[in-house]
């Protein structure tokens, strides 16, 4: 319920024109994003590797209105994949895509020209050392992008996705998913979704994770574990203890509960960030701060101190 309103308010353009045009908002922002361009993310790396943390890098903006801004879009992750192999931080690092990026949403053909756009990306990806990853967005886009999986696997095995734990329907994509290489990330969820599609209790999200991790596991996926959960974080610890190493790894995002993630790569665990970059952030910051009371709270304090 919480996230529900908080997604609401965010939504209305007025807020947003307040939150974007304050520069008071700016401190705030560089907590949960990196920076405004590749530079920026090329330093989080860095930074992160001299951690023992891994990244994967995700270059903000989403449902495209136009189909000049998917090639914006392309463009921008093919000069990052080619700057991380440059810099010889290709390996263990990948790039996350939103297919709404990619033009999903433009009809009359949008699912079938972002899957092509995904498939330039990927191949590009993977012959300079990189993985990719496809987000997941809303529940009106997930059997479009699981199409768009299917699609690129055939050529690219390695390119992993996204499940959300709050959607009603998780189980059985983790069940199909649920095969060896098989590369998947799952999340709890951040969308705005209704009941009939998505669980509207904690306890049935938090219940659900357990279950899709445990049928990933079981059949010889590769989870990636992202959570800021601790109880979550001990279970999936828990269930890999008596697996061979490399069985999975967890992700938090930047600048959350950094301490977990120095303490998981301490203790062996592979440990990935998610970093995002780039000037068109106000969704995805918005999710952050509907997530966690926390977040919303952190916000509140440092614009009521500026």
């Amino acid at each position: 319920m919480f996230g529900q309103v908080v997604l609401g308010v965010a939504g209305s353009p007025r807020v947003r024109s307040l939150v974007t045009g304050s520069g008071l908002s700016r401190p705030v922002v560089q907590r949960f994003v990196a920076g405004e361009d590749a530079d920026a993310a090329l330093r989080a790396v860095r930074a992160l590797a001299a951690d023992g943390v891994r990244t994967t890098l995700d270059v903000l903006g989403e449902d495209v209105t136009r189909p000049e801004q998917t090639d914006e879009t392309v463009a921008s992750y093919r000069d990052l994949v080619t700057r991380l192999a440059d810099a010889g931080l290709a390996e263990g690092n990948e790039v996350s895509v939103k297919l709404s990026a990619l033009g999903q949403g433009l009809l009359p053909d949008g699912p079938a020209r972002a899957t092509e756009r995904a498939r330039a990306l990927v191949e590009h990806a993977h012959a300079h050392g990189v993985d990719v990853t496809l987000d997941m967005e809303d529940h009106t886009r997930v059997d479009a992008t699981l199409e768009t999986l299917r699609a690129l696997r055939a050529d690219f095995p390695r390119t992993g996705c996204v499940l959300q734990s709050m959607l009603r329907r998780t189980p059985g994509d983790a069940a199909d998913l649920a095969h060896p290489g098989s590369r998947v990330r799952l999340v709890k969820g951040a969308y705005a979704e209704p009941a009939e599609v998505a669980h509207p209790a904690k306890k049935d999200v938090d219940r659900a994770y357990v279950r899709c991790l445990r049928t990933l596991l079981d059949g010889g996926a590769y989870p990636m574990v992202a959570t800021h959960d601790l109880r979550l974080v001990r279970i999936a610890e828990e269930l890999l203890a008596d697996r061979a190493p490399g069985a999975a790894e967890f992700q938090m995002l930047y600048g959350i509960r950094t301490d977990q993630q120095r303490r998981l790569a301490a203790a062996g665990h592979v440990v990935r960030t998610y970093v995002p970059f780039g000037t068109d952030w106000y969704a995805y910051f918005s999710r952050r701060l509907a997530e966690r009371p926390a977040n919303l709270a952190f916000f509140a304090r440092s614009l009521a101190h500026a």
